[in-house]
This record gives C-alpha cells, structure tokens and sequence, in this order.
C-alpha cells in the first residue's frame, strides 16, 4: 500500500486515474483550500482532521471549496476546481454499511449524478471492491457550524407528590463533562442511573427550577432558538404507521428546512437522505406500528436519525439508539453515528450494555451510576483508570459489561481493591451479609470518591477552558427564530399529511361495516314509513332522534382520542419548532371534515329512502347539512374534553355522562323539563340537531311533534355554529396550557 494520494487495497485503474490526477493538482494552490472553510481551524474539531478539508455551500459563494476525506472504507475524493470542473472523483464508501457521509451527510440523487459528471460512468463511479456495490457522488451544501458542548456540575430533582406532603428526590448529582465537534459522546450506566435525564438536559428538553449546575453551548446558555441547531432522536420510534419512509421525511424536510429551499430542493434533500441512510429499498414502504405491518426495527430507527440529520443539525442527541437491535444492525446505527460526527457534528448518545465492537467506537465516555459520575474521559482509557483504582476483571469480558458490573456494584468477576478488602476485614455488618464482600452501596461509595480524589478537578480544569472561537461565530450559535415554512405552508403540509394519515382508519371494514349494517338495520325496521299517518309519524319523529343520538355519539368518542394519542408525536415535533401550535390544531381538526362527511352520507343514502323519509331534493340536502353540523359540533366536544385532561380513561368516562345527560335533555324522553335543570337542553347539540331534523321533514305538515315547536330553526343553527367554534377554542386554549418545549 502506498502511503501517497491512493488508499485501497487493490490497485484498479481508477486508482491509477486518481494517483495521476492527485500528482497533477499538487501545487500551491491547493493548499489555500484548507484555509476558507466555515471556522478557522475547524480541520482540527474532527475527530480525524487529516482525512477532510472544509466544504462550502452552493450559493453562498461562486467558488466551490473542496475537500479530501479518507473514511475507513478506504473513500478517496479529489477536487478538480483548477480543471474547472467543480466534480470530484470518490472512491467506495463505507464497506460494511453502504453508508457514506460527506461534510454535511447527504449524497446525491442518482437522477441528478449524470448532470454534473463531467467523465464517463465508469471513471465517475467505480466498483467498490470491498463492498460489492457502486458508490455514489457527495453533493455540497451548507455547512455545519461547530458547537462546543460542555456541562459542569449539573444536577437535578423531582418533586414526588404524596398525600399529605411532597419531598425533592435526587436523580443527578454534580455531573461535568464535554464534548467537541467530531467526537462521539456515550452516556452508559445501569437502569435508573440518569442517563436519559441527562440527555434530556443537554438536548434543553428539561428546564425546570429544580435544574442546576452549567450548561452551555460555545460557551452559551441554552436558548429557544438553538432548536434549529439540534437534533434529538428519543428512545421510542414516533412515528406516524400509515406513512411510507418517504413521505416521512418528506414531510419533515418540507416543515423543518429553511425557508430559503424551494419545495423541490426540500424533497431532493429528503431523497438524499434516504440514500444515505441505506433506506431505498423500503423508500414506499407504511412505516408500521402495533396493528399495521411495516418496516424493521432497524429501519424505522434510521428513519427518526433521518428526520434529524435532515436538517444538518450541529448537536445530535440520541436516546439508546440500539435498544432492541441485533448486534450488527446496532454496529451500522452506531457506525453511522462515527460517519455523522467525522462531518463535523457533536453526537451524544445514552447506550445500554453495547458489545466490545460499539463501545471501542465511542470517543468520549461517560458512566453513571445511581445519577453519580463514576468516569468521565476517553473511552479507551476507561479500563486504563480503574485498573488504576484497583478494579480489574478477573476473566476476559466485554469492557461494556464489566463498567455495568462495575456501576451496579457488582464485584463477583473483580479484583477487589484494598481499600475495600479494609472494609470486609474489619467486619462491617452491611458487608458481611454479600458473602464476604464489599455491598453494591460501599463499591458505589468508593468509585465516586476515587473519580473526585484522582480525576474530577482535572477534568474540570480543562472543561473551563475557553471554546477556540471568535465572537461572530458565538452569535450565530442563537441567531433569530426563523420557521421552515409560512403559517399557511404550515397548515397545508399538516393538512394532508392528516388526510394520509387517517384515512386509513377512516375507512376501515370494521368502521365501514358498522356504519352501513346499522343504517340497513333501521331502514328495516322504519320500512317505508308514511309521515301522512299519525302513527307512523310518530315512529319517524323516534328515527329521527336516534339519528341525532348516533350521529353526536360516535363522532364525541372517535375525537376524544385525537390529542392524547397524538401527545407524544406533538410534543416531539413542537420541541423541534417544526410548526406553530395555531397550524397544528386548524389543520388537525379540518382535516378530519372531508373524512366526516363521506360516511354519513352513505348512511343517510340508505336510511333515508328505505324509511320512506320526505323525498325532495331540498329537504335530503338540508338533512344531510344537519347532520354534518351535528357531527362537528359533537366532534368539538370530545376534542375539548380529550385535550383537557389527556388521559383515555377519565376522559373517556366524562364523555359517557356527558353524552348521556345532552341525550336525556334532548327533548324526546323528557318534553317538560323542571326550569333549573332547562338550561342543559339548551347546550344539548341532540336537542337542536332533532329539532332542525323535524322542520326539515315535517314543517308542512304540524307545527308541533312530541311536544316540541317546530320554528325557523335559526336559532338551533346558531347554538350549533357556536358548539363548532366555542369547543374547539376550549380544546386549543388546553393545548396551550401543555408544557411544550
């Protein structure tokens, strides 16, 4: 192997093509490049500086930097910005993965390689050797801007609320630590031991009082508008199931990119990353859920790290990204995450027990145990430091399991250390009872004082230094709140993401069934009613109550799940400042209006002929506007109560004696109504919705049905209107009172 320009293990002509073109570049000139990237020395953020020079953004300037970055795929790029090409020649991405990632991790899409080749396919693209497959050309766009994270004695508690008093209970306790740009950041510890609540502290998604100690980012506080700079990818997948992955992230590239992208380079973005992440092949796939088959585990974990990278974020945060993965597809997600940092990003993750393969690939590492600091540093030197404590494994292990071991206080496969054979020696009780060694609460004791004694104010020391950086580049850090798209881009991205989403439950066999047998069924038992007799008019008028019963029954318990089901989606979205809650909750309850209406109108086409109802073209209409108004008025209902409390079952039992009281009230059980319980008919929607329904069919014939006075029906369409609107304003003052981040 030579140590020059090439870098492979076989030598093809490709190779020889590079190795000539590199010999021909080599001049001065070339040399400037490596000084007009974003920062001044950023070549030195990345975990392996030698292996890339800065990139610039397309538009931004009419000269296109370049860059060489060696992968350990053996990748080779060369620029040929002297040749006045502005291409460059790459070589083989990554050879486990077939994932690649330039400056900012985006490829271009295979329509659009041929555009811009200036060589003939076989020059441009070459057989990868190693990996079997054709790789494809690095497109340049915007640049990362570098962030310093660092974090010093943080802690951090919770209020537990009991029934006569309330006590704070500590989950951190003083934890400091830092990571830079180009470097990969684990959380590890035990369950329960604070990594996620750290996570969430770092990624700004915890900013409660009870929060102390310093946090800043290039040597700021944390603001709102750092949204745009981070990434978060919890722990759960939320997603929507009845999306394909391409229109998952299409949607979020069109919500979250800025403003400056047009509606196609925004989806050319999304392609790009679907590339990337190795997603083609299930590219049209529904995403899947509990109930509906998709894609794998694997898969729909890359599709949350897509919807964050998407915007070339400078922070990454990551909940337990392999939680559930098998050990290889965990080694691509974790690979991925090295690729991700080496563009220049800052990646922190929380991983739970990694194999010896995922932990080597950590720079940082960060051990907790019981919300204490056992180590902070280089992952590499972690054994290194507790073997200088004393605590050594006893047998081959997996570093990852022996720091576990380690901060659960579990010593059976240690060296124990001398300190701690003291302890056992001089009889402690609490010790004594571990068959003779130390308890996991002693070892605990013992590990946190050996880091604060040997290790905590040195790092400290180097924490406090100040971030290389000047001033200009610390503002854009927080620069203005801006939103990816206008208010009405917003509601129209929302609205038929809705439609997509919902349409599938909409018309589900199960719903279609029950709609059209019970509309059958009453048009059996009103068969050809005639509303010219008494008696059968007296039967219709009963048709018609129970059609305003069903109809604001069943549409009150569809809408009281809305919002809690959609809690976690909206949280995760709204802490992204992809859409204003105003756009959120217009364009979720209209989206839900043209789904509405479809199946009343198949069940009205059934009932209404087969009972024999007034057959004109005017009064089928305006029952069928009635019934319309009754479903969104009844819809608002349950989105109120649904918002308000948040929780299925209480508000699934509040809507029970709701529903029952309105439909009591409705002036078809009970005509005289005692005057200080009058005023529920009057909020009652069934009570107007029969109402109305009765002049539509019978204010031909007699003014008074049952008791009740048929009028102009003005003001019942007014106390519909004002349902419609007054709940749904309730339902959006609920949301605002949410703690969304």
């Amino acid at each position: 192997m030579e140590k020059g320009n090439t870098m492979g293990i076989s030598r093809t002509k490709s190779d020889q093509l590079v190795e000539s073109m590199v010999a021909a570049l080599k001049s001065p000139q070339s040399s400037d490049h490596s000084a007009n990237g974003v920062v001044e020395g950023s070549g030195g953020l990345s975990r392996k500086s030698s292996r890339r020079i800065t990139t610039a953004s397309p538009g931004h300037s009419e000269r296109k930097n370049t860059h060489i970055r060696k992968t350990r795929s053996a990748q080779l790029k060369i620029d040929f910005d002297e040749l006045g090409s502005g291409a460059a020649l790459s070589r083989a991405s990554s050879a486990s993965l077939g994932l690649s990632f330039s400056f900012t991790g985006f490829t271009m899409p295979p329509d659009q390689i041929g555009d811009t080749n200036p060589f003939s396919d076989d020059d441009m693209i070459p057989e990868d050797i190693e990996a079997g497959i054709r790789t494809k050309t690095k497109f340049q766009t915007e640049p990362t801007l570098p962030i310093y994270l660092k974090f010093t004695d943080v802690t951090y508690k919770v209020v537990l609320k009991g029934m006569t008093s309330s006590e704070e209970k500590d989950i951190l306790y003083g934890i400091s630590g830092s990571v830079h740009p180009g470097e990969v950041l684990a959380l590890m510890g035990p369950s329960g031991s604070g990594k996620t609540t750290l996570l969430n502290l770092l990624g700004g998604r915890l900013t409660q009082h009870t929060v102390g100690g310093s946090i800043t980012y290039n040597d700021q506080s944390y603001s709102k508008f750092l949204k745009s700079r981070i990434g978060f990818v919890t722990q759960d997948d939320v997603l929507f199931p009845h999306l394909t992955v391409k229109e998952t992230l299409t949607y979020a590239a069109r919500l979250r990119l800025p403003k400056t992208f047009t509606k196609e380079q925004k989806e050319n973005r999304a392609l790009d990353v679907i590339y990337e992440l190795g997603l083609e092949r299930c590219q049209d796939t529904m995403i899947g859920g509990s109930f509906v088959r998709g894609i794998s585990g694997g898969e729909r974990k890359r599709v949350c790290i897509g919807n964050e990278i998407i915007i070339n974020p400078s922070i990454l945060f990551l909940d337990e990204p392999t939680s559930g993965l098998d050990s290889t597809t965990a080694l691509k997600i974790v690979q991925m995450l090295q690729d991700i940092a080496e563009a220049g990003k800052t990646v922190v993750t929380t991983i739970h027990q990694p194999s010896s393969r995922l932990f080597h690939k950590f720079d940082k590492l960060i051990l907790l145990g019981k919300g204490s600091l056992l180590y902070f540093g280089k992952a590499s030197e972690a054994m290194n430091y507790f073997q200088s404590i004393g605590c050594t494994p006893l047998i081959s292990m997996n570093p990852a399991e022996f720091l576990l071991d380690l901060a659960n206080g579990n010593i059976n496969d240690v060296s124990v250390p001398s300190e701690l054979e003291d302890k056992v020696l001089i009889g402690n009780a609490e010790v004594e009872k571990y068959n003779g060694k130390p308890s996991p609460a002693v070892v605990h004791e013992y590990l946190v004082e050996a880091y604060e004694s040997r290790v905590a104010e040195t790092e400290k020391r180097k924490i406090m230094v100040s971030v290389p950086q000047d001033e200009a580049l610390k503002d854009k850090v927080c620069p203005q709140r801006q939103w990816g798209a206008r208010w009405d881009e917003q509601f129209s991205i929302l609205f038929w993401r809705g439609i997509k989403e919902r349409r599938h439950d909409y018309f589900s066999w199960l719903r279609i069934t029950q709609v059209l047998s019970t509309a059958i069924i009453l048009g059996l038992l009103w068969w050809q009613s005639d509303a010219k007799n008494p008696k059968d008019l007296q039967d219709q008028a009963g048709l018609l109550f129970f059609i305003a019963v069903f109809w604001g029954f069943f549409p009150v318990f569809t809408a009281i799940f809305t919002f809690p089901q959609e809690r976690a989606m909206l949280n995760k979205e709204r802490a992204a400042d992809m859409y204003r809650l105003s756009a959120y909750f217009l364009a979720r309850t209209t989206s839900d209006l043209p789904l509405d209406l479809i199946l009343p109108v198949l069940f009205l086409l059934v009932v209404y002929f087969m009972a024999g109802l007034r057959l004109s073209t005017a009064p089928f209409f305006l029952t069928i506007l009635t019934v319309f108004l009754c479903i969104i008025a009844a819809q608002g209902l349950g989105l109120a109560i649904g918002a308000t409390l948040m929780d299925l079952k209480r508000a699934t039992t509040l809507a029970s004696v709701t529903v029952m009281t309105f439909m009591l009230a409705g002036g078809f059980f009970v005509q005289k109504v005692p005057i200080f319980i009058s005023w529920i008919r009057y909020m009652s929607f069934n009570y107007h919705t029969y109402k109305l329904l009765l002049k539509v069919q019978y204010e031909h014939l007699t003014p008074v049905i049952n008791g009740v006075k048929i009028d102009s029906g003005l003001t019942e369409v007014a106390a519909l209107i004002a349902m419609v609107f007054g709940y749904r304003f309730l339902a959006y003052l609920s949301l605002r009172r949410m703690k969304l981040q």
